[in-house]
């Protein structure tokens, strides 16, 4: 029996692993490359023009198999000029997962545009047979969420939406360059949006991307958020915009700054051979860890031709019943101890956002009513998910590897191993300072279970 580190024992991982362990997990990779061309704007203070950006723009178009790349200053302004791209707008209903980060929804409501909340499944991503539940003759669009990088089921997605005449984004902020089916992510609906931040697979400092095969969605996207490209020079097919050349239609400047384009030049060079270690490191990983009781890691069967990108925020779900009713928190809390040096790991995803108050009774606008139902036609608050953040009780956040390290990858199998057969340990302690029902549990590890 091993003594587990969160009772007092030695940790898997310690100090004198740092450098080793620092080199696994690097990320965004840094070269002298990406500091050349950095170096190059600082020096000829080409911070605000936009050549470096287009050019940028056309390499990541390519690459993406789009015909059409636009980039912003971050992620939430993509999503946003996406949303006016495809003329979402007053009294529309825009459909979106539940388990993801806000900018997914939030913006919708810039539009006078109303978010109805799809389920997920399992992999916490979108449920396809929850959409027609949820869709009304008011019903816009589906925005798609490829969730910690899981790319979701397109085919019936995109078949309920030809049903329904539906116009599709995707969000790939947490899976760029992921595919499905052989085909790459971003490429399936009308349009689609990413972050580009510094902590994403994609890292280029702090970056928004939409890509389109669309014309007439690019040009509006382009001119909602880029006054200096909202002309005849870069708007040719969407006439209607003529009368309104040289103001940002969305009222925003989103320009990128270009340190961030030169640098995500530079990175996208490599972004493909690099994910293919990630993808390595992170499959031989949890081909073991898949061997061990109340852990389902989330990720993607390769076989089918469909893949992970870079594996951004590794989850897997959680049975506490395969490990005595061990409480997600405690496991967490135990796993990370155990790591040492090897880093942390948390309980839970990102929460339900029709939990949150800003999606129940809001008012941005000072209307008097939630901004949510602002220009609603029916109460959509009625349709939201009968779940209960689940999530934050069955997922457990996993490392996230970026080299193929195999020694070191099966020392954190060994973190995972030692904490599961030894969860006896856990057990006794938890039922000793008042059981596993969480009225009074985890008080001896820093903090309640609820």
């Amino acid at each position: 029996m091993k003594k587990l580190a969160i009772m007092g024992g030695e940790p898997v991982f310690t100090q004198a692993d740092r450098e080793r362990l620092n080199a696994a997990r690097q990320w965004p990779i840094i070269t002298r490359e990406d500091e050349a061309a950095a170096l190059e704007v600082i020096r000829t203070n080409n911070f605000s023009n936009t050549d470096i950006t287009q050019a940028f723009e056309r390499e990541f178009a390519a690459w993406n198999g789009t015909k059409h790349a636009v980039a912003y200053c971050n992620g939430t302004m993509a999503l946003a000029a996406a949303m006016f791209g495809i003329g979402l707008g007053k009294g529309d209903e825009i459909i979106c997962t539940t388990k993801t980060y806000w900018a997914s929804a939030v913006p919708a409501s810039i539009f006078g545009a109303t978010v109805v909340f799809c389920n997920v499944d399992e992999m916490i991503s979108m449920d396809p047979k929850d959409l027609e539940r949820i869709i009304s003759p008011k019903t816009k669009a589906i925005m798609v969420v490829h969730y910690i990088g899981y790319p979701c089921d397109m085919d019936p997605i995109m078949a309920i939406a030809k049903k329904y005449n539906l116009k599709v984004i995707e969000d790939v902020s947490h899976a760029q360059g992921g595919l499905y089916k052989g085909k790459k992510l971003g490429t399936f609906g009308d349009v689609a949006a990413m972050s580009l931040m510094s902590t994403k697979s994609f890292a280029a400092g702090e970056m928004g991307m939409v890509v389109t095969d669309n014309t007439k969605v690019y040009e509006r996207a382009l001119a909602y958020g880029h006054y200096e490209r909202n002309n005849g020079t870069y708007i040719t097919e969407s006439k209607e915009l003529e009368p309104y050349f040289h103001i940002a239609l969305g009222g925003v400047k989103g320009r990128v700054n270009q340190l961030c384009a030169a640098i995500g030049r530079v990175q996208l060079k490599y972004y493909d051979e690099r994910c293919a270690e990630i993808r390595k490191a992170m499959n031989y990983f949890y081909d073991q860890l898949e061997q061990l009781p109340g852990l389902k890691p989330i990720r993607v069967d390769e076989s089918t031709g469909s893949n992970m990108a870079g594996f951004y925020a590794p989850a897997a779900r959680y049975y506490p019943e395969e490990l005595d009713g061990l409480p997600v928190k405690l496991f967490a809390k135990a796993v990370s101890e155990e790591m040492g040096w090897g880093g942390n790991c948390y309980d839970g995803v990102n929460y339900s956002l029709h939990r949150h108050n800003y999606f129940k009774t809001f008012d941005f606008n000072h209307c008097g009513s939630p901004t949510r139902l602002e220009n609603a036609q029916r109460d959509v608050r009625r349709l939201d998910p009968a779940l209960d953040d689940v999530e934050q009780k069955y997922c457990v956040s996993m490392p996230w590897i970026k080299k193929f390290d195999q020694e070191l990858i099966d020392r954190y199998v060994t973190v995972f191993r030692n904490v599961i057969e030894n969860r006896d340990q856990l057990v006794q302690k938890e039922e000793a300072e008042g059981g596993l029902d969480g009225t009074q549990a985890g008080r001896w590890y820093g903090f309640t279970n609820q």
